[in-house]
C-alpha cells in the first residue's frame, strides 16, 4: 500500500551506521503486506485508516455516502481500529452543487451519519464523520465522533472557518477544542483551514491528545508533518483532494494514500515518547543493554530529537524513563524555562 520513501530510507541507513557506538539506531517503518489481527497487536498498537474524496463524484449526497462507504468498506480487511473522513464529505463533488446547509445539518446522530454509525458497530471502530452540525439554530462545520457500538462519543466544531463558509452560515466553533478519550488514547480534532492557527493544536496537546485527526478540503503538505513533530502527536490528514496520510509524532510519514489507492491504513504505536536527546544520550546505551529489542531508539542526529518507543507488552515507557531518569522533552523545557525564569530573577533592573 505504501512504502518507506527514499530519503526515509537512507536516513535509517546512516542513522543505524553511524550510531553503533552507543547503540541506538534510526529507523522508519511502513505499512505492513498483511494486517496484523488485533489479538497479536502491541497493548497501545493502533490501527488507523484513513480516506481520500479524491476521484469521487456523484448525483447527490445520498450516492456520496455509498461512494464513501464502499472504500471504507475495502479499508474493513485491516481491522482498523479508528477511520478517518475529509470535510463535510457528503456535500461536495455533487452534480448539482451544494446543498443549503440548513437543509443538510443535523444533531447527531441524524440521518446523515447514520450508515457511519452502523459501519462503526459492524465493523468494532471508531469513525470521524465529518459533516454540518445545528445547535440552536447555529450552524458548525463539525468533526462527529461515533465509537465501536455506533453510538455518539462527541463532537468537534471547526474552530477556524473561512470568510466564504461564515457567508454560507457555518458558526465558528469554541476556541477550546474537546478531546476524547477511546479505549486506544486520547484523541482530537482539528479542521481544514485550522491549520493555518496554532491555538487549537497546541490546546489539544496540552489536554494530553496523543492523536490529531485532520479532515481537509485540501491535503496540507509539509504543514501536516510539522504540526506533528512540533507537537509530539500522531496527525492523521483526510482530504478531498490528493492525498491522505498518517504522520508520527517526529513528523514522518507513516503511510499515504495516491492516485492508485485512494485510502490507506497503518499502524501506529502510542507507547512512546518524544526527547531532547542531549543529554539523556548518555544513559541510552544501558537502556539498550538492558531491554534490548524490548525499546526501540530512534534519534535524529541533527535535530537531536530522540523518540523511544517499547516493542513489548511487558514494557512500559513511562517506566523505563523514571529507571533511567530520562525527561521527556516538555519536561526538558519546561525545566530549562523555570532555571532562565529565576536567573532572569537575580539579574538588577536597571533604568
Amino acid at each position: 500500500m505504501s512504502k518507506p520513501t527514499q530519503s526515509a530510507t537512507r536516513r535509517a541507513f546512516l542513522g543505524a551506521a553511524s550510531s553503533g557506538a552507543l547503540g541506538f539506531a534510526a529507523s522508519s517503518r511502513s505499512m505492513p503486506a498483511e494486517p496484523t489481527p488485533r489479538e497479536k497487536r502491541l497493548p497501545r498498537e493502533v490501527w488507523i485508516a484513513t480516506i481520500s474524496q479524491d476521484g469521487l463524484r456523484a448525483e447527490n449526497y445520498e450516492q456520496m455516502i455509498e461512494a464513501m462507504l464502499a472504500r471504507m468498506r475495502e479499508a474493513a480487511a485491516y481491522e482498523p481500529d479508528i477511520v478517518c473522513l475529509p470535510e463535510v464529505f457528503p456535500f461536495v463533488n455533487l452534480a448539482g452543487g451544494r446543498p443549503p446547509i440548513p437543509e443538510v445539518a443535523e444533531k447527531p446522530i441524524g440521518d446523515v451519519c447514520r450508515p457511519f454509525a452502523e459501519f462503526a458497530r459492524r465493523h468494532h471502530c471508531y469513525v470521524v464523520c465529518p459533516i454540518y452540525t445545528v445547535e440552536d439554530g447555529f450552524y458548525y462545520n463539525a468533526a462527529v465522533l461515533i465509537d465501536r457500538e455506533g453510538k455518539f462519543a462527541g463532537e468537534y466544531r471547526k474552530m477556524h472557518p473561512t470568510v466564504g463558509e461564515m457567508e454560507a452560515g457555518v458558526s465558528p466553533g469554541p476556541l477550546d477544542p474537546p478531546v476524547f478519550k477511546t479505549d486506544f488514547g486520547v484523541i482530537g480534532c482539528q479542521i481544514c483551514f485550522d491549520i493555518e492557527w496554532d491555538d487549537g493544536w497546541a490546546a489539544l496537546r496540552k489536554a494530553g491528545a496523543e492523536i490529531v485527526f485532520w479532515p481537509s478540503a485540501f491535503a496540507g503538505g509539509y504543514a501536516v508533518n510539522a504540526k506533528a513533530w512540533r507537537h509530539h502527536y500522531c496527525v492523521v490528514s483526510s482530504t478531498r483532494k490528493d492525498r491522505s496520510k498518517i504522520c508520527d509524532i517526529s513528523g514522518e510519514e507513516i503511510a499515504w494514500s495516491g492516485r492508485f489507492q485512494r485510502w490507506t491504513c497503518a499502524p501506529v504505536n502510542l507507547e512512546k515518547a518524544f526527547l531532547h536527546t542531549w543529554p539523556f544520550c548518555n544513559r541510552f546505551p544501558e537502556v539498550s543493554a538492558k531491554y534490548g529489542r524490548d525499546i526501540a531508539i530512534t534519534t535524529f542526529h541533527e535535530e537531536e530529537w530522540s523518540i523511544i518507543e517499547s516493542r513489548s507488552p511487558d514494557v512500559k515507557v513511562a517506566d523505563v524513563l523514571k529507571e533511567f531518569e530520562l525527561d521527556t522533552y516538555e519536561e526538558h523545557i519546561a525545566k530549562a524555562d523555570e532555571a532562565q525564569r529565576k536567573a532572569r530573577a537575580r539579574i538588577p533592573r536597571r533604568s
